[in-house]
């Protein structure tokens, strides 16, 4: 409800720009408003048949008692999943008919979720691209019109194309471009409810033929080379249909998707489809059908950001206008080249990611040439990695330059980064965050895997300690196994006598061979021999202690205990140890909720520093980060020696139900959720922050409050609390607020600021989506549509 008023609301807005019934304007706002209407009737539909269905299913039988779960970790990453049975239905084929899919795809090929998401889909798109059409708008409504490039951002002019008809000033090239955006939106979010509704009618006719398994539809054929032929012939099919739709609209004079072309039109249609379909088959149960859609429009953009800035190039006299959302900037090239490069290196390179995967998780006994594994996987990875290097400095380095003039692009970021404020201000800036990330990187590495050992302790009962002996498997060599801090016998390693049987067992056996080796030594003529029974003590008996000055590493220091001027005597080599032990021992126990918003907090450190000082340059920095993310998940999901297991590991520490997917994509959630303010270029300082606050402030202590001190929950079956909502609307009102009294933003109403907040709150409390990719957007959006900005 709350993204259908917002929808709503934006269609209010833009109307109050047309001059006439036909101006285009008023056609922007008719799509926005047939979307509402359409989307309505989609959730009314859906909510009547659900609800026929729950009357007519019968009772579902109680699920047999499963086998006790092995002894691993308690905080292993598959404890960490929902599973099949944590949905909220009463039966599979409820959330058949209750939520959409895209065809040819099955219910297990989605996160579980008690809402698919669908609006965030549909709507999704269009609010944000009202809002960016709404600023064109205002900015052209000024008197004199005001600049398309955000104020402080040192970077080139946009280019411009010579125009036989006239030459467009770059705003009003923004400004169709961001029309052609607005009709795209809704293009799309119309081929989502073709794909739900032939679904629907499909399965519909096959549900009674067929007995499938949960999780499948009876519509689907199980083998995936038959779903993938299918698929593409119904793309190509609803390609040509709504091809003849907008030949339609033409001839019948109306303005519905008219700023499209045919060519955008196909174009749209097949990439928007085939990017639905291959996201859900590699990220499997890693999206909602909404966060599906979303994601797919993104990419559109993207894509359609790219063909059109290539044809601009290739027919510059023929072309009125260069039709990128953005301003045609080197910072746009460079994005394009990042973002798009990266996942076009992926798909270059698939055969090479396949094999190494499969040759990675298939059992050596199943091998064709099982000692020959780690070979092979070696030579995949560096033809991989070789592959990368090739592709990067050839193709997409060949097209940079090209979009560039025929500059370097490596020679020309190099300079660039010099050309800040200051000459030292963007070096400044990368050794900054360059700093940060390896702190953290390496911190976090080295207490995960000091708490492993702890946690193993904990499990098992047993580690490797150093003692005067040798190495015996038993308690660990750190003092937060015996004796606390001031108590007797803190910094010995004297093994408990409460230790485990066989860790006393194993020190035995230590004994008797020094006995049996004192006995060797003293020959025949020596002591008497000594019976084995005299040389072994009852298990339950305490081991012998070591003697006095004896450090945590078994070390013999015996003028340690007479030092007087040195505190606790013996102990003080243990109190640096004690310091590491007692981190060791807190970072484990953390939840993984509080390890994921370490990393919410990092943002706030190392992204609002770059947006207030050098916004252009964070800009460039964000796309190549995404582009390293995306590097990153290749070496992790695919498994590219030698990094990907370690990666794997690493990453795995931080996951929580919502990444029960093939695919990790909580990072890149986080980055572009930040990123997203700076990316879309809006004239207000508070707008490029509006990302970082909301993520980095508002949603992770939201969490927090609500965890520690939430008591009222919105309603029963909802986690999010009213306590935690509160929170994320105080914080992120009070960071604005600071931020402008620092001089950072421009002067807004604080008012407005806090409305567009409780609306924003009101969205985290009652959506079962990502966070960290829907919220940034939506308030960003509603702060444009709010003129928070004065």
């Amino acid at each position: 409800m709350l993204l259908l008023c917002s929808v709503g609301y934006a269609a209010v807005k833009i109307r109050g720009f047309a001059t006439g019934p036909f101006h285009p304007d008023m056609w922007m706002s008719i799509e926005l408003a047939l979307l509402v209407v359409a989307s309505i009737i989609y959730c009314t539909w859906t909510r009547v048949s659900w609800s026929r269905t729950q009357a007519n299913l019968p009772e579902r039988p109680p699920t047999p008692p499963s086998r006790p779960a092995s002894p691993r970790y308690l905080d292993g990453r598959e404890n960490r999943r929902p599973t099949n049975n944590s949905l909220n239905l009463n039966d599979a084929a409820a959330r058949r008919r209750d939520t959409g899919f895209v065809w040819m795809t099955v219910p297990k090929n989605y996160r579980n979720a008690q809402d698919d998401g669908i609006l965030t889909g549909l709507l999704g798109g269009p609010l944000i691209s009202a809002a960016l059409l709404y600023i064109a708008l205002r900015m052209r409504a000024m008197d004199p019109p005001g600049e398309p490039t955000p104020a402080g951002w040192l970077i080139e002019a946009p280019m411009t194309l010579p125009n036989p008809a006239g030459t467009l000033t770059p705003l009003e090239a923004v400004l169709r471009a961001r029309r052609y955006l607005v009709s795209q939106s809704t293009f799309c979010a119309t081929l989502l409810l073709v794909h739900v509704c032939a679904s629907w009618v499909t399965e519909a006719r096959h549900q009674r033929k067929l007995v499938v398994p949960e999780g499948e539809v009876s519509s689907v054929p199980r083998k995936e080379g038959r779903r993938t032929y299918l698929y593409i012939l119904f793309a190509i099919s609803v390609t040509l249909w709504i091809l003849c739709v907008r030949i339609a609209l033409e001839e019948m004079r109306l303005g519905i998707w008219q700023s499209m072309s045919y060519f955008d039109v196909a174009a749209s249609a097949l990439f928007f489809q085939f990017s639905l379909y291959i996201s859900v088959r590699l990220a499997h149960r890693g999206f909602t059908f909404g966060e599906l859609g979303l994601v797919a429009f993104g990419a559109t953009i993207l894509f359609m950001e790219l063909v059109n800035l290539t044809i601009a190039k290739l027919w510059p006299m023929s072309t009125p206008y260069i039709k990128t959302v953005r301003l045609p900037t080197p910072l746009l090239i460079y994005q394009l080249a990042l973002i798009p490069g990266s996942l076009l290196t992926g798909f270059l390179l698939s055969p090479l990611l396949y094999l190494s995967r499969h040759i990675a998780q298939r059992p050596v006994r199943r091998l064709r040439y099982p000692q020959e594994k780690q070979k092979h996987r070696r030579l995949l990875a560096l033809a991989f990695y070789a592959g990368a290097l090739l592709i990067v400095g050839g193709l997409i380095g060949f097209w940079t330059r090209w979009c560039l003039g025929g500059r370097n692009p490596w020679a020309y970021v190099v300079f660039w980064v010099l050309e800040g404020k200051n000459k030292w201000t963007r070096p400044a800036l990368l050794t900054y965050w360059a700093l940060l990330i390896s702190i953290s990187v390496a911190g976090w590495t080295r207490q995960l895997a000091r708490g492993k050992r702890f946690r193993q302790w904990n499990v098992r009962g047993s580690m490797h300690i150093a003692t005067g002996g040798g190495d015996v498997p038993g308690a660990p060599g750190s003092p937060r196994y015996g004796a606390a801090f001031g108590q007797p016998g803190y910094g010995s390693t004297a093994i408990p006598p409460q230790a485990p049987y066989a860790m006393q067992q194993l020190q035995l056996q230590q004994q008797q061979q020094q006995q049996q080796q004192q006995t060797q030594a003293n020959g025949p003529g020596g002591s008497p021999r000594v019976s084995p029974a005299e040389l072994s003590d009852p298990p339950s008996a305490p081991p012998t202690p070591m003697g006095e000055g004896t450090g945590p590493l078994g070390l013999r220091l015996p003028n340690l205990p007479n030092l007087p001027d040195l505190p606790n005597g013996a102990n003080l080599s243990n109190v640096a140890t004690d310091w590491l032990d007692a981190a060791d021992k807190h970072v484990p126990t953390l939840s993984v909720n509080a390890r994921r918003k370490f990393f919410h907090a990092l943002a706030v450190v190392m992204f609002v520093p770059g947006i207030a000082v050098d916004p252009a340059f964070t800009h460039l920095a964000f796309s190549a980060a995404f582009a390293l993310f995306t590097f990153t998940e290749y070496v992790r999901y695919f498994a590219l020696y030698p990094f990907g297991a370690a990666v794997h590991l690493f990453m795995n520490e931080f996951l929580d139900s919502k990444d029960g997917g093939t695919a990790i994509l909580s990072h890149f959630y986080l980055l572009t959720g930040c990123a997203n303010s700076v990316w879309f270029e809006g004239p207000s300082r508070l707008l490029q922050f509006t990302g970082t606050l909301v993520l980095g402030v508002g949603d992770a202590l939201a969490s927090i409050a609500g965890k520690r001190f939430g008591r009222h929950r919105w309603f029963a079956a909802n986690p999010k609390t009213i306590e935690g909502s509160v929170a994320f609307v105080v914080s992120v009102c009070c960071c604005a607020w600071l931020l402008r009294a620092f001089g950072l933003v421009e002067q807004f109403w604080i008012g407005r600021y806090v409305v567009v907040g409780c609306l924003a709150a009101g969205l985290e409390a009652f959506s079962v989506q990502n966070d960290n990719l829907t919220l940034p957007l939506y308030m960003w959006a509603m702060l444009v549509f709010g003129d928070v900005v004065e």
